[in-house]
């Protein structure tokens, strides 16, 4: 349990940005250089690059280099991981909303 409540902050940290979360947007399309999604974004291709590595180290991207291109794609069971996360919450939430429409019509 700690261990998935780890990988869940650095996930949700790593989306907390808008450009990792428009770079992961773009993944979603497909496949992209580093390039590719630095075009974008205005800042510098290390800065990209950094924000890359926060997307690795949580399991959102990964990443291959052939040559000198580095392409990288999304990881679609770690977001799965954060929506399952999300989809429990909301169940919750919608069980809790009904109780208090039962007792507020039996009031």
């Amino acid at each position: 349990m700690l261990n998935h409540q780890a990988s869940l902050d650095l996930m949700f940290a790593a989306l907390a940005d808008a450009s990792r979360r428009s770079m992961v947007e773009r993944l979603g399309r497909g496949s992209a250089s580093v390039k590719e999604l630095a075009a974008p974004l205005s800042m510098s291709l290390p800065a990209v690059m950094q924000h890359l590595r926060v997307l690795e180290s949580s399991g959102l991207v990964s990443s291959a280099k052939t040559g000198r291109v580095r392409t990288c794609r999304i990881n679609p069971a770690a977001l799965r991981t954060a929506e399952d996360w999300i989809a429990v919450r909301r169940a919750d939430l919608s069980a809790q909303l009904d109780r208090l429409g039962t007792y507020l019509e039996n009031s």
